[in-house]
């Protein structure tokens, strides 16, 4: 299948709600839900949809690490699985613990079983990110730099981290903004945005 690209969902969109199980975080077996209204007023949230077995996200997913690390107590940072785990068992959420240690997330990494949530924010493909400025509505939605698993570009987080800066200042976020692009979502019959 060719690469998708994210749906660039409109800048100033309110952050959509969400109360997901949690199976990223040291011992997370789903029993504890992380929801947004968890998520504290005035601190920016960064949503990114992923999943373990995508290609375009094992290509970044040491960045990943690096941004949950650098950017701990001023972002708040979740990462959401919604591949279906019936055609993509790499994906259950078993295996999502997993992946969390092996790559050194540190950050909650839920499970959208239903895919309601992806389809919420519009989410296309892994990785997708959306920023969220303090006021909880969308300031940035798009790539994470200009890497590709096929290209030669260094993986330094260049695009995301200019917008998180920008954010954490109180500054708009940069107004040029490149979809992401990785692996379609693994929609659920049905479930397919149109």
């Amino acid at each position: 299948m060719p690469p998708a690209n994210s749906a660039m969902l409109e800048l100033g969109t309110a952050m959509p709600e969400f109360s997901l199980p949690d199976f990223g975080n040291a011992g997370a077996d789903g029993s504890r839900t992380i929801s947004s209204a968890d998520l504290a007023a005035g601190r920016p949230v960064l949503v990114m949809f992923i999943c373990n077995h995508c290609p375009f996200v094992i290509h970044i997913q040491e960045q990943l690490a690096a941004l949950g690390d650098d950017y701990q107590g001023r972002v708040s940072i979740i990462a959401i699985n919604a591949n279906n785990p019936e055609t993509h068992p790499a994906d259950a959420p078993a295996k999502m613990t997993e992946k969390a240690a092996e790559a050194g997330w540190s950050f909650p990494y839920l499970f959208d079983e239903s895919q309601a949530v992806a389809r919420s924010f519009d989410a296309r493909c892994t990785p997708d990110f959306f920023l969220f400025n303090g006021e909880h509505t969308l300031a940035y939605r798009g790539q994470l730099d200009d890497s590709r698993p096929s290209n030669a570009e260094p993986v330094n987080g260049a695009s995301l981290r200019a917008a998180l800066d920008a954010v954490i200042a109180g500054d708009p976020a940069p107004e040029q903004q490149q979809p992401s692009i990785g692996c379609g979502i693994k929609w659920k019959p049905g479930n397919e945005p149109s």
